[in-house]
């Protein structure tokens, strides 16, 4: 077998793969694992950087009320 039949006969598994893996129920299912796995990663770093505002806030305060 020549280098260039083999790569092809490569390519043809991997395109029957990916025809399998979009034809079967898993491919939407990790689609939408991934959605809300991006859903919740975007809300939990919106809520550490609010908090972490909130905080430095709150230290610059008792920092201020202390050096007075």
């Amino acid at each position: 077998m020549s280098p260039q039949h083999n790569e092809v006969t490569q390519m043809q598994e991997f395109g029957s793969r990916v025809r399998r893996f979009l034809a079967s129920e898993d491919g939407p299912t990790a689609v939408e694992y991934a959605v809300m796995l991006a859903l919740i990663l975007v809300a939990c770093i919106t809520i550490v950087t609010s908090l972490g505002t909130s905080v430095s806030g709150t230290y610059s305060n008792v920092n201020a009320s202390m050096s007075s």
